[in-house]
């Protein structure tokens, strides 16, 4: 094994977790880590995520699925074992054989997935999240005061996206928790209905699937198109860094498709 490669270097530090490994097989998907794999093992299988031990938001966004696992009940697969040495931090989560949930419309699976996003509505705000507040839309607000809509004490997943949850026969996990925080509930709720859009939903019909979620039925039209619209300010702007990622265009065009559908206007 290349010496130079993050299989090599965690290995060491993995082993006393592992017992003797066999192989490590790189997965499809985890782009915010430095390595996301299947560890076959004596101990295991194992799903494996490592990080450089750098000070930076990569980093802390591994340390926060750490330390919020714990509190999220049966909705994502258990972390086993951790590791933090001088140069990695390493997570040991059992290992979920599924496949990533389809979004499109008439899809099977779309009850599944917002009855998962149900259950994450329903999770207690454990304390140690007491000071993830959510700000990442704040910048993209039109007037400052519209970020105190998203404001809130909800246990928010944030990632909705289809690679995300993980469907084995009629169950759905919710995976990659990389960046929970704490805010409005209906923002899980709002980020599935830009990507059921984006899946070919009509905003409409999108909207239809959100209002099965009560942190949805509750939230005030004016916070929704005040999200809404800072979405697509949000994901314009990723598009002005990054012109040639055609995912982050698609993006755009769905959030612009809801905000029409909701007469919000972003100029």
């Amino acid at each position: 094994m290349d010496t130079d490669l993050p299989e090599s270097a965690i290995l060491p530090l993995i082993e006393e977790h592992t017992g003797p490994v066999s192989a490590i097989r790189r997965s499809e998907r985890g782009f915010s880590s430095d390595l996301t794999a299947v560890v076959d093992c004596a101990r295991g299988p194992f799903f494996v995520k490592a990080m450089r031990n750098r000070p930076g938001g990569r980093r802390e966004s591994l340390v926060r699925e750490r330390l919020i696992n714990g509190y999220l009940g049966h909705i994502s697969p258990p972390l086993l074992w951790d590791v933090e040495a001088r140069d990695w931090l390493v997570l040991g989560f059992d290992v979920v054989d599924g496949r990533s949930a389809d979004f499109a419309p008439e899809s099977p699976d779309l009850a599944l997935v917002v009855d998962a996003i149900g259950e994450i509505g329903r999770l207690c705000l454990p304390q140690i999240a007491q000071d993830w507040a959510e700000t990442r839309w704040d910048r993209f607000t039109s007037v400052s005061s519209e970020a105190e809509l998203f404001r809130g004490d909800s246990l928010l997943y944030t990632d909705i996206n289809p690679s995300n949850f993980l469907v084995v026969k009629r169950r759905v996990w919710a995976v990659d928790w990389a960046w929970p925080t704490r805010g409005a509930g209906f923002i899980d709720p709002a980020l599935l209905v830009v990507q059921l859009i984006a899946a070919e939903h009509t905003p409409g019909d999108a909207e239809n699937w959100a209002e099965r979620l009560p942190s949805w039925r509750e939230a005030a039209p004016q916070a929704v198109d005040a999200f809404a619209a800072a979405n697509l300010r949000m994901y314009r702007a990723a598009v002005d860094r990054k012109p040639d990622v055609d995912w982050l265009k698609a993006m755009v065009d769905a959030c612009r498709a809801w905000t029409k559908h909701r007469g919000v206007t972003t100029e």
